[in-house]
Formats: C-alpha cells, structure tokens, sequence
C-alpha cells in the first residue's frame, strides 16, 4: 500500500484547478537540521511538500505553472553526484525527479537563481506560504525585486501574493481511499505496539523501557520513527499531559498511562492506552476508567457526516461532568457544573484534532464562525481523559495522582465512522491481555 505517482498528480492538478488565473505555486522542501556538530537530525520532508510530489531529499523546490506549454510541474532538486553519493546515498538528480517523480522539467538547484525569476515573469500572482522559511522568504522576495528592477525593460514581475495553505490544507483534510488505507496500516502497526508494551509491563519496570517496546514494534513492521515523542507516564506522572522524560519506575498499584504512534510511509497514527501496572485494575482505578471509555463511546456514537466538529467534544463533556457527580469528584448540578466550566480542572483539553501526515494535521475546525461539518474522508482522534493532581486535596485520597486518557483514530464513513487503531480498550480485554493471552485478534472493530 502506498501513494501513486498518479495520486501526486492528481493533487498537483486539482491544487492548480484552484488556484487563480495567471499564477505561480512556489514551495520549497524541508531543511537539513543540525543535531549536534557534524550530526544531524533525521531528515523528514515538509508535509506540505510530500503531499504534492512524494519526493524525500533536502535542498529541492516544487514551482506549479498552470497552463505552461512547456510543462506545469517544475522540480528543483540536487544534482547526482557519485563522490557525495558514496557518503550519504543515492541522489535522484533531475532526470531522476522527470521519470520516477512524473516532473515536467527539473533542474539542479544551484541554477535556481538563473531559471525561477523568469518562470515568475509574466505571472500576476504568486501562492506561497509566507512564514514558514525567513531564509526563502528573503530568497522569493529577491527574485521578484530583480524583476520590478527591470519593468522598464518590459518585465512583468507578480503584483500579489496569496496563501498556499488556505487551499492546500483543505485538500490535505479529505483522506483519499489510498492515504487512509496507509494510515490503517500505522494504526495497525501502533495498536500492535500497544499490546506488546501491555504485555511487557510489571512492577519495577522502567518507562522507557516500555517506550522500547513500543519503538521496537514499531520498526519491525516498517515504521522506523515514531510520529511523535513517546509518553510513558506511570502514576502521578500521567498527569503531566505532555510528560516525555520517561525515566521514572512503575509501581504497583498505579496505572501507566502510554501516548505512542508510529509514522509510517509519511502518515502518523495516535493512540493512548492507560492499563494498571499490575494487569489488574481497583476499584477506584476501574470506575474512572469506565467513566473515561463512557466519554468516548458516547463521542464516537456523533460522529458522522452532517455532525459539527465540537459535538464529540460536547457530548464528552456532558458524560464526564455527570460522571464526576456520581463518583463524587464534583458536586452540584450537571448543567451549572458544564456552564461555569467546573469539569475543566479534571477534563482540561479537548477531545480531538485532525491528523494525517502531520500528527497534528492541517484543516480549519471552523468555516467562518461556526464549527465544521463533518464529512467522508476527515480523520481525527478521539482522546477524552481524566487527571486528578496527586495534591489535590479537595478530593478523596483513592482518586489522588490518577490520571486516564482513552485516544483512538478515527475516520469520517459515508454513514458513521471507523476506528483506525484497535488496541484493547476494555476493562476485561486489557487484564486479559496483560496476562499474556493475545485477544488483539478478537478486538471488535467499530
């Protein structure tokens, strides 16, 4: 499963179909970054970049020129070069990028300055993404000053520049058939992981040794990097929303709570699982538990096309307040509690956001100033979750330091929707999971 060249050039054309008459994408591909002296961090392309052209090396600009007689997708890119190649690996060069990449025209980068400003020239507008590079801004902005230098001698240099990412990261929010068919495989890479860290887990184990087994199960299936950093927080440290230091032993009778996904041939998958570190969950561990996988069952049962973007997060809201009564944690009326925001010290984020290549992905939540209506092909997770501080001394000492969060990925269906990821999430499948029967076979999916 993977991303045709037939699908990037679907996209290239329907961003072209889009855009105005007589104009011009410009968009440059991601950076080398230092990591330490002479090592640098593991190159990732610009999603923006990828999405358009599939093509993973530093140092290359994608140039869009609708109706050109000579070729509407122009490709910059570093020229082979056998000496470099023997250090850091094969190049495609720019007759590699016109036969495998379906580029109309590329070029070596280094001739950027001679070939872009006549490729400019004549065009009225220019879409770029103004922002995100300072040192390309500057670069743009050069090429099209050389040109207003010369409008005497006839040069037509661009008058306005517009966004790229209004228009590109609307197309990105729709999943085709092909991209979500790759993110089920990150989803079922992930929810493997998850398994195998549940499985691996007992008093006196490290987090980051769980972190290994997730990392582990990760490139054993072909997804060498993680999507994001990896979250093992056992007791009190789960709640630390965005706890990462992983280094601390798990006790017995905590829970551990894990936020792992795998990137896999470019797009993320997001899953978190909390489980007690023993296999068995208490009473009070189980009751908040239930409560969390209330929340999100709840929220999965609105989602559906013609459903906004805020009715998950809002019927979550309304399950955890009434929830939080029952078990004691809030007192008082469930619609006054929602109204003055009493929930937020326990349920302080909201439920979801969209992801794809990026873990976080692109798409507006709201069109103008209501909240998005949902359609086929939007994929998003549903993450509700319960933290209680571990000095929280308003509550009773059993809820203390616990803190739950539920998160699956989720994709919009012509009717309803479909989890992508499908790790155990009830009471009794983790307990059995955890005593090392695999029932990962037998996880209904929805």
């Amino acid at each position: 499963m993977t991303i045709t060249k037939k699908e990037y050039a679907r996209r290239r054309s329907n961003l072209m179909g889009l855009m105005e008459p007589n104009s011009i994408a410009v968009l440059p591909a991601a950076r080398e970054k230092v990591r330490s002296r002479d090592t640098d961090y593991h190159f990732r392309q610009d999603s923006d970049f990828f999405y358009l052209t599939g093509f993973e090396e530093s140092d290359a600009v994608l140039v869009l020129l609708p109706g050109r007689e000579y070729g509407e997708y122009v490709l910059f890119c570093k020229e082979k070069d056998p000496a470099k190649e023997m250090w850091d690996g094969c190049l495609m060069g720019p007759a590699g990028a016109c036969a495998k990449l379906g580029a109309d025209d590329a070029f070596p980068i280094e001739d950027i300055d001679d070939i872009l400003p006549g490729l400019l020239e004549g065009r009225e507008r220019v879409y770029y993404s103004l922002g995100k590079d300072a040192s390309f801004d500057q670069h743009l902005m050069e090429w099209v000053n050389s040109l207003r230098a010369m409008v005497e001698s006839g040069a037509h240099p661009p008058g306005e520049f517009l966004d790229l990412d209004h228009l590109l990261h609307d197309m990105r929010l729709f999943k085709s058939a092909a991209e979500q068919k790759v993110m089920a495989k990150a989803g079922e890479i992930t929810s493997k992981a998850h398994v195998r860290a549940m499985q691996a887990c007992k008093p006196g184990v490290m987090e980051y040794q769980l972190e290994a087994e997730i990392l582990h199960e990760f490139a054993i299936n072909g997804a060498r990097h993680a999507a994001y950093t990896t979250i093992v927080g056992g007791g009190k440290n789960a709640c630390i929303l965005h706890y990462i230091n992983n280094s601390e032993t798990l006790r017995n009778g905590d829970l551990v709570l894990i936020d792992a996904g795998c990137e896999y041939k470019g797009y993320a998958a997001d899953l978190t699982r909390t489980f007690p570190v023993s296999g068995k969950f208490s009473v009070a561990q189980r009751a908040l538990y239930e409560l969390v996988l209330d929340m999100q069952n709840a929220a999965l049962e609105v989602i559906k096309p013609g459903s906004h973007w805020d009715d998950p997060h809002e019927i979550s809201v309304k399950v955890a307040t009434a929830g939080l009564v029952r078990l004691g944690l809030l007192e008082g009326d469930v619609d006054e509690l929602i109204a003055s925001g009493a929930y937020k010290r326990f349920y302080m984020h909201r439920i979801g956001h969209w992801i794809g290549l990026d873990v976080h992905d692109v798409g507006d939540y709201k069109v103008g100033e209501q909240w998005r209506v949902l359609e086929p092909g939007m994929v998003m997770t549903m993450e509700p979750g319960i933290y209680i501080a571990s000095d929280d001394e308003s509550v009773a000492k059993k809820w203390r330091g616990m803190a739950i969060r539920i998160e699956d990925v989720v994709i919009v269906t012509k009717e309803a929707c479909q989890l992508l990821t499908t790790a155990p999430k009830t009471v009794e499948d983790i307990e059995q999971v955890m005593q090392k029967v695999d029932v990962f076979e037998d996880i209904a999916l929805i």
